[in-house]
């Protein structure tokens, strides 16, 4: 039974209820690796839910279009305060719905269609927007891709010569797939010397940044933004942290420029979740993510996998599938039906294509938040590779599965008992 009372939902809608209870139970049984998944506590689960449902509140703390904002006020400016404490931020918007609209609002707060922006190639860990073909932001901005070494790091030089080339208005780091630490005083070196902005996506490492555990480009870039999950354990939201002199811009194009009303209960789970991340036990919980991860490129390159970037220094790995004569696709249908959930995902000069790519991505938060650790970072890494291996095997796909659960059974998820 879920942790967080259901009472009416059960009376007035079966089957939503029973979807729920099927979600609820799918995640306590079975090992969720997905980089940019995590589980919130009970007490961001409970925000999510409050009466702040239905508070229209268009404009921001002290500047309201409607009245009866005397308690939006209160919790958006919590979010506001306790994300400049924990990043070291000038001015922070905590509005944007996600990660996707945080990143468009920025780029229209500072570029004019046409605009050259510097970003990194989706097929080598960069992310949808910024900057590849297939989205409408990249109809609207030119965008100039750079990739890794063939060593797999971040080719810095590659970055200097195609700013100096195409002289960039905007250069753009940070990465949906890239397990490396990235040098943002040496990208900024080179914005300065072109006369480009700076922006850093953090959505995946912000939990560590949080944690004082990786380099934070608050301080150095002119803007960062993120989403409020994945390390960062919060609700599914967007957040935008920019120099003061940024401050203006930026939240005239969150709102009214690009949005309506901000959503105040996830505004609300923000708060809650910003002020977790403050205490002293969030560094420990950031630190045992990293030693997860770097027990699972352990064991895994011991099993013969090819590790994309050479590893790890962060919460996730891309793993090449290729050499188990697998395609991630393949790998990550076996892992399913094995109970552990991975995505497929390209790998750097991919011969296949993105719905079928040579790669799978994992990831340690989810795991780290039930308090699982080295030992069991040692289990998952062989089933990872007993299911790939079986993956037309269903007999012992179900096998690893019932292993699975069983594992699970001493490690609860937050919110569900």
């Amino acid at each position: 039974m879920p942790a967080i009372s259901k009472v009416f939902i059960p009376q007035q809608d079966d089957a939503v209820s029973k979807a729920i209870l099927g979600e609820e139970k799918r995640q306590a049984e079975g090992l969720e690796l997905i980089a940019s998944e995590n589980y919130v506590s009970p007490a961001v689960l409970e925000a999510l839910g409050t009466v702040f449902t239905n508070k229209y509140s268009e404009g921001y703390p002290g500047n309201r279009y409607y009245g009866g904002q005397t308690y939006t006020d209160i919790v958006e400016s919590l979010a506001i305060e306790r994300a400049k404490q924990l990043f070291g931020a000038e001015h922070v918007n905590v509005q944007p719905h996600s990660g996707a609209p945080a990143n468009i609002a920025a780029y229209f707060a500072i570029l004019e269609p046409g605009d050259t922006v510097l970003g990194m190639d989706l097929a080598h860990g960069g992310h949808l927007t910024h900057g590849h073909p297939v989205t409408y932001i990249a109809k609207l901005f030119k965008f100039i891709r750079y990739k890794t070494t063939e060593e797999g790091s971040i080719d810095y030089e590659e970055i200097e010569r195609l700013a100096r080339e195409h002289k960039p208005k905007l250069i753009l780091v940070g990465y949906s797939a890239y397990s490396r630490e990235i040098d943002y005083a040496r990208v900024k070196k080179i914005a300065d010397e072109v006369g480009a902005l700076t922006m850093a996506d953090i959505a995946h490492i912000a939990g560590l940044i949080a944690a004082g555990l990786m380099n934070n480009p608050v301080p150095l870039f002119d803007i960062v933004t993120t989403t409020t999950h994945k390390t960062l354990r919060g609700p599914r939201g967007g957040m935008i942290m920019c120099k003061a002199a940024l401050a203006k811009k930026i939240d005239k194009s969150v709102f009214p420029g690009f949005q309506g009303g901000p959503h105040e209960n996830n505004i609300t789970a923000k708060a809650i979740a910003f002020a977790e991340a403050l205490k002293p036990e969030f560094k420990e919980y950031g630190k045992q993510i990293m030693k997860n991860a770097k027990v699972l490129e352990k064991e895994l390159r011991e099993l013969g996998y090819k590790l994309m970037f050479g590893g790890t220094d962060n919460h996730l790995l891309l793993i090449d599938v290729s050499g188990k004569n697998a395609t991630g696709k393949e790998a990550e249908k076996a892992l399913d039906k094995a109970g552990i959930t991975v995505n497929k995902n390209m790998i750097p000069n991919d011969t296949r294509s993105p719905m079928d790519p040579s790669g799978i991505r994992i990831g340690t938060p989810a795991m780290t938040t039930r308090g699982m650790k080295e030992p069991e970072m040692v289990a998952v890494a062989k089933w990872i590779d007993r299911a790939i291996l079986a993956r037309n095997d269903e007999t012992e796909l179900a096998k690893i599965k019932d292993e699975v659960k069983e594992l699970c059974k001493g490690f609860p998820v937050p919110g569900i008992k």
